[in-house]
């Protein structure tokens, strides 16, 4: 059955095949257009370490009126990120709009990987870490770094 949220993946899924962005790959599961896998990889500036992040993104019918749930498979200590996987990024609740596609909600989620945003905290002890102890905080992420090359 076809219909407008379908299509609209698909669209979605054929340009992030045709003109993917930088560190970011992603793909619907096997006959499942609503269910999505994808791989962020983040370069932490001050860390150069590269950490390769799996997420999972699940759209609705309502899509792209919608904003799909999207959450972390890998573990995270992020100011951003909660306990969940979830992540706390206004385009994902309060400022979603239909003309976000997948590509640019990776992106978005790649941008706050790398630069947090300590104000609005989704994890409080990653938020005052990275505000008050960067060494602490840092050596923090790069050990969910290490633990991202190797995690199935």
């Amino acid at each position: 059955m076809s219909t407008p949220a379908r299509k609209r993946l698909m669209r979605d899924f054929k340009r992030l095949q045709q003109d993917p962005p930088a560190g970011i790959s992603g793909a619907p599961q096997d006959n499942n257009i609503t269910l999505w896998n994808a791989v962020i990889f983040g370069v932490m500036d001050a860390l150069i370490v590269t950490g390769t992040f799996k997420l999972t993104l699940q759209f609705t019918e309502d899509y792209p009126n919608k904003a799909p749930t999207v959450r972390f498979v890998s573990r995270m200590f992020h100011p951003n990120i909660y306990a969940d996987g979830s992540i706390c990024l206004d385009i994902l609740q309060n400022q979603w709009s239909p003309i976000y596609d997948v590509a640019a909600i990776l992106t978005s989620i790649q941008v706050i990987v790398v630069r947090p945003n300590p104000n609005s905290p989704a994890n409080s002890e990653a938020a005052r870490m990275f505000s008050e102890n960067k060494r602490e905080y840092n050596r923090r992420v790069r050990e969910i770094v290490e633990q991202s090359w190797t995690a199935d």
